[in-house]
């Protein structure tokens, strides 16, 4: 597969000759001689790099810029300015281009600028990858997309306050225990303060008391001696509950009365003792909806809910694709010994097309796969050719598609079918699709009809 190019110029001439040039190069070259077809490519495919003219017919390729970053954000940008007109490349170069070259172009020129400039990208990738590798295994490889940059600056500033509780929501994979082990590291805790991760899902619910608050001796048929629980284990640490929605209400009780007053009773003991850690709790579940039929007390949740970090799916930050798989490849490198395996042109770009479902977890099981089974020193990621393409916008974004029951219906029934297109186009996530309509939950559930 070779490496895709966007070619934007609406001068046939020198447009079929740079295309030519770079097809001669090996690279894959689509045209597009106005905005308009600019747009229409990038919805089908991805470009590794675009080469942008600053004057179209039908507009101005340095506003374009900011969209074009918007829909590639993996992609570079040479662009094409007029001769002298230097003052349009620096803003160009100040919006994202990585390079300009100014009309009349030697064809040889152009090319060897569109080399470099997937060069630059590819380096500024494995740097950001060895910085990451030699920093240690649990650091976070910086994000490049706005809203995970934010969702780290909350996090630095909860870190200030180490007896807070954190909930963190997101998908399956988002990366909901690194961004924990995250806090834990950046908050002032001291570098053997112990960080203790729990799944509650796979907790016996038999022993689920005793794992977490510990037993005296004689508190049951085994306890022949007395046993520290979690709690205690984590002490001036951190406490990391993943999957806190699966919790039994009695625990969930006991969970409550340990975050209001840092005390806790052993299973089976009268002497109260304290710990100071501080609970992370973190769920892919819907606990409002829990909450709504029973199996989540809503205390518990508004106690963890005072710092609620809402993680967005790998699809809505693409930007952090390319830089996750480099740091994700950098750590895996040195899990199975592979010294020389990087990522292609091809590969990058396979990344930047591919929806994750999976997200963070996805990614990275793809790039192990492909260390065990490509033993060339690129990887091409095959696996992802014919795989499904990025997920549709979310329904604010899309509402032309919304289908009206047929007339004549109650408006009722048309709020209540826009609620469940909502919900379906979010994956079933609730308290998205409430937010979404700017609805109360509650509310939500009741034009659901599940109230």
């Amino acid at each position: 597969m070779s490496v895709p190019l966007l070619f934007v110029d609406d001068d046939r001439a020198f447009s079929s000759m740079g295309a030519a040039a770079l097809q001669r190069e090996g690279y894959s070259v689509t045209l597009a001689r106005s905005l308009h077809e600019a747009r229409a490519a990038l919805g089908r495919l991805t470009p590794a790099l675009v080469v942008l003219d600053r004057r179209l017919l039908d507009g101005d390729g340095l506003t374009f810029l900011p969209e074009l970053k918007a829909q590639a954000p993996g992609a570079a940008v040479v662009m094409v300015t007029a001769h002298g007109d230097i003052a349009s490349a620096v803003d160009a170069m100040r919006a994202g281009a990585v390079d300009y070259v100014a009309k009349p172009v030697e064809l040889a020129d152009l090319v060897l600028r569109v080399r470099r400039a997937l060069d630059t990208g590819r380096l500024k990738e494995r740097l950001a990858a060895a910085e990451a590798e030699l920093s240690g295994r649990r650091r976070l490889v910086p994000p490049a997309s706005a809203a995970m940059q934010r969702v780290l600056a909350a996090l630095e500033r909860i870190a200030a306050s180490p007896r807070s509780a954190v909930l963190l929501l997101g998908e399956t994979g988002v990366g909901k225990e690194m961004l924990a082990r995250h806090l834990h590291d950046v908050s002032s805790r001291g570098e053997d303060a112990p960080f203790v991760h729990v799944n509650c899902a796979a907790l016996p619910e038999q022993t689920v008391e005793s794992e977490l608050f510990g037993h005296e001796k004689g508190a049951f048929t085994d306890a022949r001696t007395a046993r520290r629980g979690l709690v205690e284990v984590a002490h001036g640490g951190t406490l990391f509950l993943d999957e806190v929605g699966e919790l039994p209400l009695p625990l969930q009780a006991k969970l409550l009365t340990f975050l209001d007053s840092g005390r806790f009773r052993r299973l089976g003991g009268t002497t109260e003792h304290s710990s100071s850690a501080r609970i992370v709790a973190a769920t892919n579940r819907d606990l409002p909806g829990l909450m709504a039929h029973g199996g989540f007390r809503e205390d518990l949740w508004f106690r963890l809910s005072v710092f609620r970090i809402d993680i967005p799916p790998l699809r809505e930050r693409r930007e952090d694709i390319l830089p996750l798989a480099e740091g994700l490849l950098a750590h895996l490198r040195r899990e199975l010994g592979r010294r020389e395996a990087v990522l292609s042109v091809q590969a990058r770009a396979r990344l930047q097309a591919y929806a994750f479902p999976g997200n963070v977890r996805e990614l990275r099981n793809l790039l192990e796969r492909a260390l065990v089974m490509e033993p060339g020193p690129e990887l091409q990621l095959d696996v992802l050719a014919g795989a499904k393409p990025t997920t549709a916008p979310a329904p604010t974004e899309d509402p032309e598609h919304f289908v009206l029951p047929a007339p004549p219906r109650p408006m009722e029934d048309v709020e209540r079918a826009y609620a469940r297109w909502t919900l379906e186009r979010l994956g079933g996530r609730r308290v998205e699709a409430a937010r979404v309509l700017g609805l109360a939950y509650a509310t939500f559930l009741k034009r659901l009809g599940e109230e």
